[in-house]
């Protein structure tokens, strides 16, 4: 479904963005790994390409905080490749005061956070669409969450030290309506602008998050890393090529 086609993954070394190079690299695709971490993101990069018996992973470093990182990964991926196909905005940058609840927040990391995740998104959005515009075609897939599209439910989180950050529910918000903007400011423009939205990830959490979780889902509840990638293929793939500006959710009815 992805032939020929190379897509860049912010955040390809971390848990979600190794499922999100899988998929395309199965897909027949060419896979780059987009990383700040230059070891952990080489590691991954050797491990996928063994484990997939593929050379098309690659790896490139990337501050998507950074216009000239940025620019510097697409002159030396174009240069390379001659083509770059779509861009999965993926990475979870944040600094060591994100996660408090939402009392003890201060306005410095609020403002701090949003830069990192909803600001780097942008910067990183508008490197690439600058440059799909001179090549003729692109695509944009945003990765946001349940929480940008409802409201937590705070209750699931009883009896855990957990809870959903304020900063978080205020990116993925931003970002839904983020991608509707870029979207209809391409027009005319053959790129295309998703957002797809994942509901909560297994990663070990407390057994009592886990089964509160559940009792808000239709059949499976909490989903496995790898339940994102069929979703994400059909928005790389021209099946989805009239699709643009939408918000897909994934989330096994959570936020019904």
């Amino acid at each position: 479904m992805l032939s020929r086609k190379v897509v860049v993954i912010t955040g390809g070394a971390g848990l979600i963005g190794q499922e999100f190079v899988k998929a395309v690299v199965e897909n027949n695709g060419t896979a780059v790994i987009a990383d700040i971490n230059s070891t952990i993101g080489l590691e991954v990069k050797d491990r996928l390409q063994n484990e997939l018996n593929s050379e098309s992973v690659d790896f490139v470093k990337l501050d998507i905080t950074s216009k000239e990182s940025l620019k510097a990964l697409i002159k030396n991926l174009d240069e390379k490749y001659l083509t770059i196909d779509a861009l999965v905005n993926n990475a979870y940058p944040r600094n060591n005061q994100y996660g408090r609840h939402f009392f003890d927040v201060e306005y410095d990391d609020f403002t701090e956070n949003l830069g990192l995740h909803l600001g780097g998104y942008f910067v990183t959005s508008q490197q690439f669409l600058k440059f799909f515009k001179e090549q003729g075609h692109g695509n944009i897939i945003n990765i946001s969450s349940i929480y940008g599209v409802v409201a937590p439910k705070f209750e699931i989180y009883e009896n855990t030290e957990m809870s959903t950050p304020v900063e978080y529910a205020a990116i993925k918000a931003g970002l839904i309506h983020l991608t509707k903007y870029m979207a209809k400011y391409c027009k005319g423009l053959n790129i295309r602008v998703n957002t797809l939205s994942a509901g909560g990830i297994f990663d070990d959490q407390p057994e009592a998050f886990l089964m509160s979780y559940e009792r808000e889902c239709l059949n499976k509840g909490m989903l496995d890393k790898s339940d994102l990638r069929g979703t994400l293929t059909y928005l790389l793939s021209d099946m989805s090529k009239y699709v643009n500006g939408q918000n897909i959710i994934v989330d096994d009815g959570f936020t019904l």
